[in-house]
């Protein structure tokens, strides 16, 4: 199993993503396009697609000039069957993608909030895994409409488009599962001036935010890492695919 990384940003990791990855020991290639590491022109030779968050939003093509092959290889992935996930901007990426408005500066969220599965999600193969609700940690300003055809799985009362499936296994999600406690405690260290800007309290109150929500949301986090790792189709267990990338292209 062979999977393409995308990272946007610098301190941007696979988290729990990984840990799925790893436990079916996928090979991992990782492109930091934020750095000037090319991103492919098609899919051809990954079995699946993670796209990371980002400071930028997913309209910023002129500091990020790599925005649009990117929004157009995620549509490459999810048009010929391979799996895909957009995390925060990787989500408004894939949501762009597929023709959605993306609304910059219209959600804002900071820290562990609970999401809403709704009964599309319910029965959806990963966000089935988590239950009808759970705690996640989010970051994020910018949210999307939902794309033409798009199956609408979560919400809240801040983000309605919280996680969005496109066709059988292109998934976006606003939320960070991927952030269990140790990457949001890395993120504390690294990011602390524009974490006071965005919640002066954060820092200081951090160990009670993690006591409360902490446990839960690493565990539904993982459930549905698992579980998206779990659509991935190798080689030939995908279906036909160079036709419709052509199409695609």
């Amino acid at each position: 199993m062979r999977v393409l990384v995308v990272e946007n940003m610098a301190k941007t990791e696979l988290g729990q993503v990984g840990t799925a990855l790893r436990e079916v020991k996928a090979e991992i290639e990782v492109r930091r396009a934020y750095a000037g590491e090319p991103v492919p022109e098609t899919a051809e030779g990954f079995d699946a697609l993670v796209v990371l968050g980002g400071e930028q939003s997913a309209l910023d093509d002129a500091a990020f000039p790599y925005l649009p092959q990117l929004a157009a290889l995620m549509r490459h992935f999810g048009d010929s069957d391979r799996s895909v996930l957009g995390i925060c901007l990787g989500s408004q990426l894939l949501a762009r993608a597929y023709g959605a408005t993306n609304l910059l500066g219209e959600a804002k969220e900071f820290g562990w909030h609970d999401v809403r599965v709704r009964p599309e999600g319910q029965s959806d193969p990963v966000l089935a895994s988590v239950g009808e609700s759970f705690p996640i940690f989010q970051w994020h300003g910018d949210t999307f409409t939902l794309p033409d055809g798009a199956v609408h799985l979560a919400e809240n009362n801040v983000t309605r488009h919280q996680a969005f499936r496109v066709g059988r296994a292109a998934y976006g999600t606003q939320f960070h599962f991927e952030a269990d406690t140790d990457l949001v405690e890395d993120w504390n260290r690294a990011f602390p001036q524009t974490i006071n800007r965005l919640d002066p309290t954060w820092l200081a109150e951090y160990p009670a935010h993690a006591r409360r929500h902490g446990e839960k949301a690493n565990a539904a986090g993982l459930s549905l890492a698992r579980a998206w790792v779990a659509t991935i189709r190798q080689g030939e267990a995908r279906a036909p695919s160079d036709e419709v990338l052509e199409e695609a292209c």
